[in-house]
């Protein structure tokens, strides 16, 4: 083993780091506490890490002022570090990567966290990870169903993409019959969501000091999860289960003081069957995920979302790709909990890729049901080495404000925005 880490520093940095994650934390101590785990590393002198990460400003413009007389244009700075560390020929390998953003209008945006912090050992039969990290599963572009490892940090994007660290414990196999992986979670995170002088807000706050387990052991339930995943000629198979706290939360009216009403979330006990499956058939790329549920008071459902994407290459003199794409997605629930009307949806898009130089991407999504319109917008172009430009847009149209339970997009109907980002790479 080319370094170790000395008890000291090992105690120093687990204090921080559970502060980190389970904390309720000051701005400037959640900050100072990224600051000293980073300090920590860099102060082992017979450590010979890789450091790498991005920097990101952001300027956010919306189109009308918020339902609360929120502001129309807001400013942040994003900060994502990452260490990485080998020893023992690669089979034994260190992770971490701290995450902050400070956020000009939203307290509750202004936020850190520890996206990974993984000791992973690869054996010669049996993988280990144990720490903090993330884990996706999933195919279709429009809805990530059946990812479930993680929580939503949905404070920092609606889109689901960004998530929160999960403790975890996770041995995996590969044979010639597929890969298998088992999964212990221990250690339930919450969700994040916008705070009252948020955008993207529901029309009360979220009591996020105040959720409703529905497992007596709340957020120390142990959960657990096992997938197995395959090849087969041109199919990619994913079959999983999972046993725990729904990362979904419902919410209750908290009506104890009638000048301060608020949500409190309540997270059920679930239990989830799903597949994943992706087939790829010269131009043509078709998904599949479906899953089953059971916890919940309407009792088990179903839902699944599949559809294809299909390529034109070479369509430039460039070279450039356009890819057509187009999902549907479906839950066998008459009514969402909240009370919303369930409805179908339909999703079309377009994915551009110049495959030019400075990797030139534009990908516009459309989401259709009942005359109800979203519309998302992504692109992004490298500028030189090191920076990145991303723009990101997002409408809501169709929206009936006479019947807001018609749709669970009905608080964000104000909330067309425009956002531009510069991505410092190092």
């Amino acid at each position: 083993m080319a370094a170790s880490i000395s008890a000291l520093h090992y105690l120093q940095w687990r204090q921080i780091t559970d502060q980190l994650v389970w904390k309720k934390m000051s701005t400037t101590k959640l900050l100072k506490a990224i600051i000293s785990s980073v300090l920590i590393l860099l102060s082992l002198p017979s450590l010979s890490a890789e450091w790498r990460g991005v920097v990101a400003t952001d300027v956010r413009y919306y189109f009308e002022e918020g339902d609360f007389g929120q502001d129309q244009e807001l400013a942040s700075i994003m900060i994502e570090p990452e260490f990485y560390h080998s020893w023992d020929e690669h089979n034994l390998s260190l992770v971490f990567k701290p995450f902050y953003r400070w956020d000009s209008m939203d307290n509750e945006r202004t936020h850190g966290d520890i996206r990974e912090l993984m000791l992973q050992y690869v054996g010669d039969e049996w993988d280990v990870k144990a720490g903090i990290g993330k884990v996706f599963w999933g195919v279709a572009e429009s809805q990530h169903l059946v990812d479930i490892i993680n929580q939503t940090d949905f404070v920092e994007n609606i889109d689901g993409e960004d998530k929160l660290g999960q403790p975890l414990l996770t041995l995996s196999t590969e044979r010639d019959w597929g890969l298998l992986s088992i999964f212990a979670l221990p250690g339930f995170r919450e969700r994040t969501f916008a705070g009252e002088e948020g955008r993207l807000r529901f029309p009360y706050v979220i009591d996020t000091d105040n959720p409703i387990y529905a497992d007596p052991d709340g957020k120390s339930r142990l959960d657990g999860a096992i997938r197995w995943s395959h090849w087969i000629g041109d199919w990619d198979i994913g079959i999983a289960h999972f046993s725990g706290t729904s990362r979904d939360p419902q919410f209750v009216l908290d009506s104890s003081n009638p000048q301060d009403l608020k949500l409190r979330p309540v997270y059920v006990t679930i239990d989830q069957t799903s597949i994943d499956v992706q087939a790829t058939k010269g131009a043509w790329l078709w998904k599949l995920e479906a899953m089953s549920r059971s916890g919940f008071e309407q009792g088990r459902y179903s839902a699944a979302v599949g559809g294809f994407e299909y390529s034109f290459y070479g369509i430039t003199e460039s070279g450039a790709d356009l890819g057509v794409i187009m999902e549907y997605q479906y839950d066998s629930r008459d009514v969402l909990p909240g009370g919303f009307r369930q409805e179908d949806i339909w999703v079309g898009g377009l994915r551009l890729a110049m495959n030019d130089i400075p990797s030139t991407e534009v990908l516009l999504g459309y989401s259709y049901a009942e005359n109800q319109q979203f519309i998302n917008l992504e692109a992004s172009r490298r500028l030189g080495d090191s920076w990145k430009l991303v723009i990101e847009g997002r409408w809501f149209e169709g929206i009936d404000e006479t019947r807001p339970m018609d749709s669970f997009l009905y608080p964000f109907r104000n909330d067309d925005y425009l956002s531009i980002s510069f991505e410092r790479y190092f």
